[in-house]
């Protein structure tokens, strides 16, 4: 890895240098002291220019890609059915270069980390790789409470974990529990165990509908938070996808599990899951709170500046309160408290932390005002002000153009018809 030096870049309010040197940021100072470029480091002129961290999508299904607009004006679970006939179908070479172009996509809207669930981690890590992005992947426990598919679901876990001890450094294992309506109880337990002796994360829908959360109080007399956490499954190494449904005991158990929470805003809106997120209880009571974009079948793009606008104005509406979600909160939920859910050290631009940066060009119509970037890159801006992207130390797009563009593009057309 090389030597980067983002020159007179405006970082929080102030005109700065900031060194990357392998894949970390070495140094953030104002650009008035003069820092010594080291011999053959690349320096980039950015006036004009803001750095902003890079951001994580908490929870996508990257390999849907291609599936954004087959399961449209429909109910959630006529739509998860349909998905479901849709994805048995899917093969490698699906899997492959739809992650391609979900990462694709990501790059050209800011995303440098994304935590993903979905079928044929190889492939997943391979687009992933391939395309210079962070990726956090699980392996998905789906047995449909089917004891067959369980033993074979155990197996290909533990096989899927050993192949992840060759994976480069920007890559993670996780487990996945898909929901518990889906994965049986024996299931559930054995993949939390399995995920916590090997030190990863687990990823799992809770909540996401009335239904689900009507159908564990019919089945088990609780409600699925409750439900799992009799189970010993919560805890901080847990990333709970939507948690939309939740009473106020609910809310208490997640905090004080110190679960990371992750709101799908746009998926939850198209899918009429719901939309009252009970971000500021959540947070009060010490869970943390990421956003998702959830996979384009559902929410049909994977553009994380559209979520952070859409999540903060339903939270002002719905609480009827403009100081709901307030910027630096919508901002961390986007970057920062990811970095703390994956234990990782990303979502911020400081000394040390892992060099995740987007350039954000403020010669853009959404930045003529004299409020902070921060207010109009929220509320004004689209992914088009993001100039370029360094993930992990490296470029991964300059000036809006990614390398092999019109290749993936081409590629991903052409597997659209096994769909």
């Amino acid at each position: 890895m090389g030597t980067i030096l983002l020159k007179n870049i405006v970082s929080e309010g102030i005109a700065s240098d900031i060194l990357i040197e392998g894949n970390l940021i070495a140094k953030v100072v104002p650009s008035d002291n003069q820092i010594v470029v080291p011999e053959g480091a690349e320096v980039v002129d950015c006036t004009g220019k803001a750095a902003f961290p890079g951001f994580v999508n908490m929870h996508t299904h990257a390999g849907m890609a291609l599936m954004k607009g087959i399961g449209e004006d429909i109910a959630f679970h006529e739509w998860l059915d349909k998905i479901w006939q849709a994805e048995e179908q899917l093969d490698e070479e699906y899997v492959y270069h739809a992650t391609k172009a979900a990462c694709l996509e990501m790059i050209k809207t800011g995303t440098t980390t994304f935590n993903d669930q979905y079928w044929n981690m190889p492939m997943a890590y391979k687009a992933a790789a391939e395309m210079g992005l962070r990726s956090v992947l699980a392996y998905v426990i789906c047995d449909r409470n089917d004891p067959r598919e369980s033993e074979r679901q155990k197996i290909q876990c533990m096989k899927m974990y050993e192949q992840t001890k060759e994976w480069g450094d920007t890559a993670s294992f996780a487990v996945a529990i898909h929901a518990i309506y889906s994965v049986s109880e024996p299931m559930m337990l054995w993949a939390a165990d399995f995920a916590r002796k090997h030190g990863a994360r687990i990823h799992i829908h809770v909540s996401e509908t009335e239904k689900e959360v009507k159908d564990c109080m019919n089945e088990h007399g609780m409600s699925p938070v409750e439900y799992l956490d009799s189970l010993g499954i919560l805890g901080p190494d847990v990333i709970a996808a939507h948690t939309l449904w939740l009473s106020a005991d609910d809310v208490e158990i997640l905090g004080r599990r110190g679960v990371t929470c992750v709101h799908n805003v746009n998926s939850n809106l198209k899918l009429a899951s719901g939309y009252r997120f009970l971000y500021n209880e959540l947070r009060d009571a010490g869970a943390n709170i990421c956003l998702g974009t959830d996979g384009c079948a559902s929410s049909n793009n994977l553009d994380m500046l559209e979520t952070m606008k859409t999540s903060a104005m339903i939270q002002k509406a719905w609480r009827n309160d403009p100081s709901a979600m307030p910027i630096d909160e919508i901002i961390a939920m986007a970057t920062s408290n990811a970095g703390k859910g994956l234990g990782l050290e990303i979502g911020k631009i400081e000394e040390g932390a892992l060099a995740d940066i987007l350039i954000i060009d403020l010669d853009n119509y959404s930045f003529l005002s004299p409020a902070p970037v921060e207010a109009n890159l929220i509320y004004s801006a689209h992914s088009d002000c993001i100039d370029s992207v360094i993930c992990n130390g490296k470029f991964v797009m300059r000036s809006r153009q990614v390398p092999h563009e019109k290749e993936i593009m081409a590629q991903a057309k052409a597997v659209m018809t096994k769909l």
